[in-house]
């Protein structure tokens, strides 16, 4: 069995190039190393720096011949999404068109796709489970949705199997802190150089956090699992924002002194996600709880 991984330089991506790894399955990353780094890539495995949106994306199908497809490369920014809704629209969009394209070419079994929580919008009832109302308030939700809409049409056109995995927000070892995605990675960041933490809005705003080692697991679970399904990967609890900042002080054991700012657009108040669906398909749940998330996560950084 090989499986291509495209984004698997990136964050979760390199998460997930671990998890094939460990259990012996023969893995290919594609990467433009926009936010991707080569040092996340074990050395034994074949690397294509290639931008996805790119048609001659064909030759790597052509010669390495993948049974299934993880999809994982993306533009993640909400805040960028608004500023720039083309690009993200390119990145998120026509590049999984162009990878579905590739996918019927060449005969791959099945496609893994990275969605989010953002496709729902804000909640008309939490937790939020795979029937809620999908009304994106940012471009980066909309865009998600959208190749979601491409994938389920290529699969009843084409009979490509799929599972869409829509991730609450996900942290852990290796997520950049220089970005406004992953407010733990940027509270850490901050607090390790002694900077005072930013909190955008009053901090009460609740926020479902999964460790990325339960994603790359989900991952790895859909390839024999959730044909043709979409699947939430959540922790099923929510936290606000002060609480999250509050545990994460005391654990590194330092004395905040956080700044607030005004809330930002395209961001929801309240989003945490059922994650019910996944354990009955995928048969997968969470292993790791926020606390020992946050100190694996923590002792990353306090190597860096």
């Amino acid at each position: 069995m090989k499986v291509l991984v495209t984004g698997g330089a990136g964050f979760i991506g390199s998460h997930i190039v671990e998890f094939l790894l460990e259990n012996n399955i023969d893995t290919v990353v594609v990467d433009n190393l926009v936010t991707g780094h080569k040092y996340n890539i074990p050395s034994k495995v074949a690397f294509y720096h290639f931008d996805i949106r790119d048609p001659n994306i064909d030759k790597i199908f052509m010669v390495e011949k993948p049974d299934f497809v993880i999809h994982q490369a993306a533009q993640v920014s909400v805040q960028e999404s608004v500023k720039q809704p083309f690009y993200d629209c390119s990145e998120n969009v026509m590049a999984t068109v162009n990878i579905l394209q590739a996918c019927i070419k060449y005969n791959v079994k099945k496609i893994i796709y990275a969605s989010t929580a953002a496709v729902y919008g804000n909640p008309q009832y939490l937790p939020i489970d795979e029937n809620h109302d999908l009304n994106p308030v940012s471009f980066y939700g909309l865009s998600k949705l959208t190749s979601e809409a491409y994938i389920q049409l290529f699969a009843k056109l084409y009979g490509l199997k799929y599972t869409i995995l829509r991730y609450s927000n996900v942290y852990g070892a290796r997520q950049n802190p220089d970005g406004e995605a992953g407010v733990i990675s940027i509270f850490m960041d901050r607090l390790f150089k002694n900077d005072s933490p930013i909190v955008y809005g009053d901090g009460n705003q609740t926020r479902d956090f999964i460790f990325v080692k339960d994603v790359a697991h989900a991952n790895f679970l859909a390839f024999r699992n959730a044909d043709n399904q979409i699947c939430n990967i959540s922790s099923n609890q929510q936290i606000s924002v002060n609480e999250l900042l509050d545990t994460i002080c005391n654990l590194m054991k330092i004395e905040d002194k956080r700044i607030y700012k005004e809330e930002r657009p395209g961001d929801v108040i309240h989003s945490y996600l059922s994650n019910d669906k996944a354990r009955k398909y995928l048969n997968w749940h969470p292993k790791f709880s926020l606390l020992q998330g946050l100190r694996e996560t923590i002792s990353f950084f306090h190597k860096e």
